[in-house]
């Protein structure tokens, strides 16, 4: 077996540290025994580079990337398969930087080569098709995603045996975005296509098994069935954990799904040794201030903010802000997000004037970055409304209330969850205002809602309820 692939093989297997010294000793040895710009050397130069990204070195992969596109444009006629492969990798990267605008155009070109070298239904134009919906999905633009997926699926299933990997992985992405959508109905004969090809087409125990069962179990977190999550987000633990060495981030993504269910469930206490683990791990594998970094941070911060513990959130929200505001280009939407969570912390800690600005600022960022309509707006203007309400500005809060709620209803189908948060605010205000018809017609509107996608006792469902009670006895 060679260096590349042996390296290769450990790479997949998790073992990221056994595979780097092969990758480098490979690209030396070429490096002496080929000219300059042999094309080998930029598959060994991708090689070392797709490592480092795995390894979450994102600094250190793009100038590799960058020198194996120069050789290969150098060295191989202008629309080359070659060549689009290598433009597809340093568009994966920028896009995992964040820096989605530097990734669309060279996703792009990496298409329009494959579409001009390759046959009409050639299974690396369907690679192309998704890398380029997953970026749009990434953006917001979630309607010029689907068409792309759906044609990287047709291609798929027409090029390739029905229990080929790859119609798996097409099927994910289409769910995905279905749940993006808020399609929950639709997303999930999909997610369950995805996880009986993985089941059949694959060892018992392989990774994108566990991927596709923490996929399925997110889904039925989103629909509010708890019970039906559970043990899929254990079962994909137990492969992570039996298939990857003990310190792989796949581990940490399966402990957090596990430990984010139980705080759904109200088992807070539960919830946190897994959060930590997580954490643990992600800084143990990953550089200092790689993004995932973060997201366990945050997790941690809200955990806390759930158990009453302000003040042992507040360093994480800010040290999870100052990771993204390094890592990620000023207008990413991850940055809103943490904005958003300091500020809903300062609220909670009755520091209204200090969670205005910040509120303020997540907004502008996602009116910059998400096209006009998208639920992350709507959400953040939400967000900006009940601090309003709290403030007593109750003038002010309803019409960001109003506008959420139309964004909301324009861009989820009617029965989505989101919808019926913002029919419950708006309940709530009126209720404040004593303009009870209103009031007693919103809470209704969420009330149904809530019937028909969560389980007879949620929580929701009782606080509606109680909201009700208390309309018809004002």
């Amino acid at each position: 077996m060679s260096l590349n692939n042996l390296a290769s093989l450990y790479q997949a297997q998790g073992f990221l540290d056994k595979a780097e010294p092969l990758y480098r000793q490979a690209l030396e040895i070429r490096q002496q025994a080929l000219p300059a710009g042999h094309p080998d050397i930029a598959m060994s130069l991708n090689n070392l580079a797709s490592l480092y990204q795995a390894q979450g070195f994102l600094d250190k992969a793009e100038p590799l990337y960058r020198q194996a596109l120069e050789i290969r444009q150098q060295a191989l006629p202008a629309g080359h398969p070659g060549i689009a492969t290598s433009l597809n990798n340093l568009a994966g990267l920028y896009k995992t930087q964040g820096f989605l605008d530097k990734a669309e155009p060279l996703y792009r070109q990496a298409l329009e080569i494959r579409q001009q070298a390759l046959p009409p239904g050639h299974p690396d134009i369907a690679g192309s098709l998704s890398n380029l919906a997953l970026l749009y999905q990434a953006q917001g633009f979630l309607d010029k995603a689907e068409p792309l997926h759906r044609q990287a699926l047709e291609i798929r299933q027409q090029a390739l045996p029905p229990s080929h990997p790859d119609i798996a992985t097409s099927l994910n992405n289409l769910a995905l975005l279905y749940q993006d959508q808020g399609f929950l109905d639709k997303a999930e004969p999909l997610y369950r296509q995805a996880l009986e090809i993985r089941q059949q087409a694959l060892p018992p125990s392989h990774p994108d098994i566990a991927t596709s069962l923490n996929n399925l179990a997110l889904l039925y977190q989103d629909q509010g069935f708890l019970d039906k999550a559970e043990p899929l987000y254990r079962q994909a633990l137990d492969i992570d954990q039996q298939a990857l060495p003990a310190g792989h981030p796949d581990i940490a993504t399966s402990l957090n799904n596990l430990a984010g269910l139980y705080q759904d469930q109200g088992f807070l206490d539960k919830a946190e040794p897994l959060y930590r683990q997580a954490l643990e791990i992600r800084q143990q594998a990953l550089p200092p201030g790689h993004p995932d970094i973060a997201g366990s941070l945050s997790n941690l911060a809200l955990l806390y903010q759930a158990q009453g513990f302000l003040d042992k959130a507040e360093p994480l929200h800010r040290q999870a802000l100052e990771i993204r505001q390094q890592a990620l280009p000023p207008g990413h939407p991850d940055i809103a997000t943490s904005l958003n969570n300091l500020a809903l912390l300062y609220q909670a800690q009755g520091f209204l004037d200090k969670a205005e600005p910040l509120h303020r600022q997540a907004l502008e960022i996602l009116q910059q970055a998400l096209p006009a309509g998208h639920p992350d707006i709507a959400r953040s203007l939400n967000n900006l409304a009940s601090l309003y309400r709290a403030q007593g500005r109750l003038g002010e809060a309803e019409p960001l209330y109003r506008q959420a709620l139309e964004s909301l209803q324009q861009a989820l189908p009617p029965n989505h969850l989101d919808i019926a948060t913002s029919h419950f605010n708006l309940a709530v205000l009126y209720y404040t205002l004593r303009r009870l018809n209103e009031a007693e017609l919103h809470a209704r509107r969420a009330l149904q809602i809530y019937q028909k996608a969560l389980p007879v006792g949620h929580p929701y469902i009782v606080q509606t309820k109680q909201l009700l009670d208390s309309i018809h006895q004002a």
